[in-house]
C-alpha cells in the first residue's frame, strides 16, 4: 500500500498484455518473429506441459466468450477463468444458474455480477486514506506530548531559577512577577493543548467509527444484515482448525431459495428482498458458537456446523425448511397470499476432503441434485466423489 509500482506490474496491465498475447495466438501468428525452434519447450517437458495446459485454457475462455458473444474485456475474460477453472465459486456458481434459466449470459449481466461482488469491499484507496488519517492523528498525538513536556521542563527550570534568585535575598516583587507571568504562561499552554488534545480525540473517535463501518461493510451483508461471503471465509478457516485441534466434526451446507427468479418476476424485487430477509431471520436462529449462517450471494445462504455429523446437519436444515415450507407468506404491497416459498440445500463433511474448498463444492453438487429432483429437500453429499 506504500510502496509505488510501475504500470507493467499492476494486474490490469498483465491481463492486456495475457488477452493481446492470447488474440495472436487465435490468429496464428507467432509471439516473436524472431524465434527459433530451438527456443520451444521440449516435448514432454514440464514447460512443455505447461505450455499445452495453459493453450487449451485460453483456448476455453476463447469458445465460451465467443459463444456468449462476449466482449473482449479483462472484465469479461477474468470472468470467464474464474468459472473455467472454478477459482470463484461464487461466479461458477451464478454462471451456472443463469445458464439454467437463460442458457446465455451477456456483457450487462457479467458487469452486474463485477459489480455486486464489489459493493461490500473496502477500496485500498479507501481505507489507505483512513490509515492515512489515524497514522497523522497519532502523529499530531505524540508531538503534542512532546511539547506538553517540553513545556514542563521549560517551567520548571524557570521556577528553580527564581527560586534561586528568592534564597539569594534578592527583592521579591520583580521575581514574585516572574513566577506570575511565567504560571500564566504555562496555564495558557496547558488550557492550548488540552484543547488540541480534545479536537484530536474527537478526530480519532471519528475515524475508529469510520474504520468500524467499513470492516462492517467489508464483513455484512446489507440488506439481511447477515455476514457475507468475505467473513464466511474467514470464519470456515478459523472453524477448520478448531474442530482439528479439539477433535470435532465440521460440516457445511448451501441453501437456495427455490424459483426465486419467479418470485422477483411475479411480485416485484421489493417483495424479493422481503423474502431473502425472511429467509436469512428463520436461517439465523439456528446461528450461535458452533453455527454460522451467512449469506453467500444472491438467494443462496450457507451454514458452518462445528460439533455436528454432515447427517445431523441435515437434520437441522431440513428443519428449517420445513418450517420455511409451512409458511404462508403474504405480498405486503397487494395483500395477495404468495405461492409457497422454499429452499433447497446440500450438506457436506468439511473434514472428509483435502480441502475446505473441494467440501464447498461437494455441498454445492449435492444442492444442484436437490434441484434437479424436485426442489425443497436436502441432499447429503457423498464423500467420496
Amino acid at each position: 500500500m506504500t510502496g509505488a509500482t510501475s504500470p507493467s506490474a499492476s494486474p490490469q496491465h498483465g491481463l492486456t498484455d495475457r488477452l493481446a498475447r492470447w488474440a495472436k495466438g487465435l490468429s496464428g501468428k507467432p509471439d516473436d518473429e524472431g524465434s527459433t525452434e530451438d527456443q520451444r519447450p521440449r516435448a514432454g517437458s514440464v514447460a512443455s506441459r505447461e505450455v499445452t495446459r495453459r493453450r487449451r485454457l485460453y483456448e476455453e475462455i476463447g469458445d465460451f466468450l465467443f459463444a456468449h458473444d462476449l466482449d473482449l474485456t479483462p472484465i469479461n475474460f477474468s470472468v470467464a477463468l474464474d468459472y473455467l477453472t472454478g477459482a470463484n465459486i461464487g461466479v461458477e456458481k451464478a454462471i451456472k444458474a443463469v445458464l439454467m434459466e437463460r442458457g446465455k449470459i451477456t456483457n450487462g449481466w457479467i458487469e452486474s455480477v463485477a459489480a455486486d461482488q464489489r459493493t461490500d469491499e473496502v477500496t485500498p484507496d479507501s481505507l489507505a486514506t483512513m490509515l492515512d488519517k489515524v497514522e497523522e492523528n497519532l502523529t499530531q498525538f505524540t508531538g503534542l506530548m512532546h511539547e506538553s513536556r517540553n513545556s514542563a521542563k521549560d517551567y520548571g527550570a524557570a521556577l528553580q531559577e527564581q527560586a534561586k534568585g528568592l534564597a539569594e535575598g534578592s527583592d521579591a516583587e520583580p521575581v514574585l512577577a516572574r513566577l506570575v507571568g511565567l504560571t500564566r504562561s504555562m496555564v495558557e499552554k496547558t488550557r492550548l493543548v488540552e484543547t488540541q488534545l480534545r479536537d484530536n480525540q474527537k478526530q480519532t473517535q471519528a475515524l475508529k467509527s469510520s474504520l468500524e463501518n467499513a470492516r462492517r461493510a467489508a464483513e455484512h451483508d446489507h440488506l439481511t444484515g447477515l455476514p457475507n461471503r468475505r467473513a464466511f471465509e474467514g470464519v470456515l478457516r478459523e472453524e477448520v482448525k478448531l474442530a482439528q485441534d479439539n477433535g470435532e466434526t465440521l460440516s457445511v451446507a448451501f441453501c437456495d431459495i427455490d424459483h426465486f427468479k419467479h418470485v422477483n418476476d411475479t411480485h416485484g424485487h421489493d417483495t424479493g428482498d422481503r423474502v431473502l430477509k425472511f429467509v436469512a431471520g428463520l436461517l439465523a436462529k439456528a446461528s450461535n458458537d458452533h453455527c454460522h449462517v451467512a449469506r453467500h450471494g444472491g438467494e443462496e445462504f450457507v451454514m458452518l456446523f462445528r460439533g455436528k455429523t454432515a447427517a445431523e446437519a441435515c437434520e437441522a436444515v431440513d428443519a428449517v425448511r420445513e418450517d420455511l415450507a409451512t409458511r404462508s407468506l403474504v405480498n405486503r404491497t397487494n395483500g395477495e397470499r404468495m405461492e409457497r416459498v422454499s429452499f433447497s440445500a446440500g450438506v457436506a463433511n468439511v473434514l472428509a476432503y483435502d480441502d475446505p474448498r473441494s467440501a464447498l463444492k461437494a455441498a454445492d453438487r449435492a444442492l444442484y441434485l436437490a434441484k434437479e429432483h424436485g426442489r425443497n429437500r436436502v441432499y447429503l453429499a457423498a464423500e467420496i466423489d
